[in-house]
């Protein structure tokens, strides 16, 4: 379980190939990681990942992304010295500034549009595959492992709108983020339900 407030950023150091899956060698320069354990769940850009192998001395912590994982996250895409958001799970009675999230990516979103307003900044997105119907207007929303709230959903061309703070901004990757970018999207599991509940029982009248 995780809140969507991503602590910062680490470095991918290697990508490297197995048989179904790859390895995502990941820095501990912030010390995220200091008392992490083999098979703790990490959030790496929203999406939860088992440790698997540690290294302090190297500060370092491996992390396997399977294969479809991979197919249906920004995951597949990375590459040595990029930078990923971390999360490390919450623990009990500890304070949840955003929402609940399980790391469970649904697929990706793309970004469509990008402007800014001072030191903010506003971002239009596509949600595919028809899950537009999983959100709403001041709703909460998991991007990239960010807790984000809502601020436009237009159902008919399946757009959604956030909008980010400075200091979001400075702890995460959304500071070098793109028009054409796509971004590891969560939906929230009470919403998900609630609609399929009711789309089943109007289906059924």
């Amino acid at each position: 379980m995780y809140t969507g407030i991503v602590q910062g950023l680490e470095k991918i150091l290697e990508v490297r190939q197995g048989d179904g899956f790859v390895t995502l060698v990941i820095s501990n320069t912030q010390n995220f990681f200091h008392d992490v354990f083999i098979g703790a769940s990490v959030a790496v850009n929203g999406t939860c990942l088992t440790a698997t192998f540690i290294d302090l001395d190297a500060n370092q912590v491996h992390f396997d992304v399977s294969h479809l994982t991979l197919q249906i996250t920004t995951l597949k895409y990375l590459k040595q010295n990029d930078l990923v958001n971390i999360e490390r799970s919450a623990k009990v009675g500890m304070e949840n500034g955003g929402h609940n999230l399980y790391g469970h990516i649904e697929g990706t979103a793309l970004i469509k549009n990008i402007s800014r307003t001072g030191d903010t900044l506003h971002i239009d997105m596509h949600i595919p595959n028809g899950n537009i119907k999983y959100f709403f207007l001041k709703g909460f929303i998991g991007l990239n492992g960010c807790s984000l709230t809502l601020n436009r959903v237009d159902r008919e061309s399946q757009e959604i709108s956030i909008d980010l703070i400075p200091e979001t901004l400075r702890l995460t990757t959304w500071n070098t983020v793109q028009v054409g970018d796509e971004v590891n999207y969560e939906i929230d599991q009470m919403t998900r339900t609630l609609v399929d509940t009711l789309e089943n029982i109007h289906q059924r009248q």
